[in-house]
């Protein structure tokens, strides 16, 4: 197998794991391949970070990871000298720590959300590949790729970039809603990993005992079994349905529209069929119908549509935009 073979299965494999964003992963390997920087723009829930961790888990490579937030210093992203008092000299009193980017793929997640201080930290590692602490010149490894994230909406609390830092990344790519087909794949490779996962700390009945606590054994248990519900293609379809129903009010609704500005991610399909197999184990049936996704939608969406300003001075609730989405939605 050649050198192209190998990126190509590459790219491959993370397409597998990364269903209905073929671009986002195609600009990711050329970013790889051009020994360049990326920043990756979209809603929340469409796997912007699964993406990256998908490329870290498929390279002999170091992935770190650093959350931007607003209380972040510098000393955090690049490491710091500290004081050894074990040392024999004065030269050797101050030794250096690295900070997490020294790695060779690091995730910078909602880079937009720490002040200029601690974006311009990044600037010397992106364009010259080393850092400097305290006078001191640090070489950063060889395969180094800075993949940042950031959200394109919500900017409360956020410091936009500088063209100067802008300029560092090769790219910057949007990263868009799935289609529905694709939503629905996503559910199921979902659901697998759910099951592999579940499967490992999965116990045989008898070990569960009474008393007067429950074990986790038990709670493993239950995991399991609310994994191997059955969900039907029909209300897939309904799931689908209701979340796409929330992006594009406008195909359903001159009204739901205008009281409607940010609809559900694909976090919100995935945490709808997943609370409705909850909820219909609990009924103590093996598949999932109509009325559990019904019953657990307002709690599953309430904190994920964003109403507009519209809605709010008319008085309109999320709740009375939740019913009337399921009023719109049907199944087949």
């Amino acid at each position: 197998m050649n050198t192209l073979a190998h990126v190509l299965a590459l790219e491959e494999k993370m397409g597998r794991a990364i269903i209905g964003q073929e671009k986002v992963v195609r600009s990711i390997i050329i970013c790889l391949l051009c020994d360049a920087n990326l920043l990756l723009e979209g809603m929340p829930g469409l796997a912007k970070t699964r993406a990256i961790r998908s490329l870290a888990e498929n390279l002999d490579a170091t992935f770190r990871r650093i959350q931007f937030t607003p209380d972040l210093l510098p000393a955090d992203i690049t490491g710091s000298e500290i004081y050894v008092p074990e040392t024999h000299s004065v030269e050797d009193a101050f030794q250096f720590r690295e900070g997490p980017v020294f790695g060779n793929l690091v995730l910078v997640d909602e880079i937009n959300r720490a002040p200029a201080k601690v974006q311009s930290a990044l600037l010397e590692a992106m364009e010259e590949r080393q850092i400097t602490v305290a006078g001191k010149t640090y070489a950063l490894p060889k395969l180094f790729m800075a993949l940042a994230t950031q959200n394109p909406v919500e900017q409360e609390g956020t410091y936009n970039l500088p063209e100067a830092q802008l300029d560092r990344f090769l790219m910057k790519v949007e990263v868009d809603y799935p289609s529905a087909e694709s939503e629905k794949r996503i559910l199921d490779l979902v659901r697998s990993e759910q099951q592999r996962r579940y499967s490992e700390t999965a116990i045989s009945s008898a070990v569960i005992e009474d008393s007067d606590k429950l074990n986790k054994e038990t709670i493993y248990q239950a995991w399991r079994e609310v994994a191997d519900i059955h969900v039907s293609d029909v209300i897939k379809d309904y799931i689908v349905g209701i979340i796409h129903a929330s992006r594009h009010p406008a195909k359903y609704d001159e009204e739901l529209a205008q009281w409607v500005s940010i609809g559900g991610s694909p976090r919100a399909t995935l945490g709808l069929e997943r609370a409705a197999r909850a909820h219909a184990w609990l009924a103590g049936r093996d598949y999932v119908d109509p009325s559990d996704v019904q019953a657990i939608a307002y709690d599953v969406l309430r904190h994920r549509i964003v109403l507009s300003f519209q809605a709010a001075a008319a008085g309109v609730k999320v709740e009375n935009a939740i019913a009337r989405i399921l009023q719109l939605t049907v199944t087949g």
